[in-house]
């Protein structure tokens, strides 16, 4: 029995398949079959004309459809990532008048080098617009400040010498300062109150400063260089500021504060009195094929900070500026709140390559083998009469010999 089937086909070894094309005329599997490579090729290309037939009407469908893979996405070009460098520069000035409710700040005039710290950064800038001045600082002893708890005291056995006050400004001497019931400390003294006295910005002029930003890019693969500083007179860039509604103030590299502040859906006074992160986003998508003017910078603005949280809100720091006086080193501790502005660029750029092209037609093509899979399945599987179509579609033929006879193509009768 064994050695029979071996005979008959070895196990299907040396059997050969092939395809069969089984035409069915089934209205309803035709319509799936049309629309299932209808969508695949609107999926690829984009556009299709598709071509329904029948025995009385000859019927020409022109669908134009928004494209994927190939015009929406560009499947025709080939893409290169944005490398980026920014600068900026703030300009303006403002005056304070503070001589008799802060001597710390007094009248006193603030220009670039005054309020920009640090001077330059990477991808970012910070300008001062609220501040606590401390001057006159120096190492000695003074009582720590009432405010922290860990330094409240009624005798010297609750300050022992030597040891920090936690989260406070100094080490303990050793003696309870009876007037203010905390402990002594060796610190820079005098203490800083850190409070700030006004219910405004003290800077709140800065809202009109200007915001330069110098962005040079470029996509490697392409060798194409470009910045966002337009190629127009020198007047212009004196005079101009960033305009999103007019073609030549959107070209504009400059900005005042308050415009991005606004940009944001925020308040001057509400980010510059206790201080905010705001992203300044630069997005540049090209497409080369139209040439430089076809590759102009887009910018968005967003608040990073939330400013509705309770604990530390806001954006602030210290820094101190030492001097001697007297054979005395002293220092003045400013505290200081401000903007700090975050440069984010990103972006692409696509240029046409036959490459890219030819492999989206090429995955486009082998994807409409999906509609004869799809319609094979619901034919052999789903319909009611799935087992008379299997009978025509698989069929079992023996190897030819010389007495076999041609076979020939049943025609179909019309008369009837």
């Amino acid at each position: 029995m064994v050695m029979q089937c071996e005979s008959e086909g070895y196990f299907g070894i040396f059997e050969y398949n092939t395809s069969k094309i089984v035409h069915i005329k089934s209205k309803k599997i035709g319509v799936l079959y049309r629309l299932v490579q209808l969508v695949i090729i609107a999926y690829v290309i984009g556009a299709s004309i598709l071509v329904v037939e029948n025995p009385h009407l000859l019927v020409i469908v022109a669908s134009i459809i928004v494209s994927y893979a190939i015009i929406y996405k560009k499947g025709y070009q080939t893409f290169d990532q944005v490398q980026s460098s920014v600068t900026s520069k703030v300009k303006g000035v403002a005056i304070t008048n503070l001589s008799q409710s802060d001597p710390a700040i007094g009248t006193r005039v603030w220009d670039t080098a005054d309020y920009v710290v640090p001077a330059e950064e990477n991808d970012a800038t910070f300008i001062i617009t609220n501040m606590i001045i401390t001057p006159r600082q120096t190492n000695g002893i003074c009582a720590e400040t009432p405010s922290n708890k860990d330094a409240h005291c009624t005798n010297d056995n609750h300050c022992p010498e030597g040891v920090p006050v936690k989260d406070g400004h100094g080490i303990r001497t050793g003696k309870c300062d009876l007037s203010t019931k905390t402990c002594e400390i060796y610190a820079w003294c005098p203490i800083e109150v850190d409070h700030l006295k006004y219910p405004y910005p003290i800077l709140e002029d800065a809202k009109d400063f200007t915001l330069l930003i110098k962005n040079s890019i470029q996509f490697p693969k392409f060798q194409f260089k470009k910045r966002n500083i337009a190629n127009v007179s020198s007047d212009f860039l004196k005079s101009c500021r960033y305009n999103p509604n007019d073609p030549m103030g959107k070209l504009c590299p400059i900005f005042t504060i308050e415009s991005i502040v606004n940009a944001t859906r925020e308040s001057f006074n509400s980010i510059a009195y206790l201080g905010g992160v705001i992203a300044i986003f630069i997005q540049w998508n090209c497409n080369l094929d139209y040439g430089d003017s076809a590759c102009l910078p887009q910018y968005n603005f967003q608040r990073l900070d939330n400013p509705n949280v309770t604990l530390s809100p806001g954006y602030n720091f210290r820094f101190p500026i030492y001097y001697q006086a007297d054979d005395l080193q002293y220092r003045t501790l400013s505290k200081v709140y401000g903007i700090r502005f975050i440069f984010i660029v990103f972006g692409q750029a696509g240029k046409f390559n036959i490459v890219p092209l030819f492999l989206n037609l090429g995955s486009g093509l082998a994807l409409l083998s999906i509609a004869t899979l799809l319609c094979d399945i619901i034919v052999l599987y789903f319909l009611k009469g799935r087992m008379y179509y299997y009978g025509h579609k698989y069929e079992v033929v023996e190897e030819a010999d010389e007495e076999s006879e041609p076979f020939i193509q049943p025609v179909e009768n019309k008369s009837r």
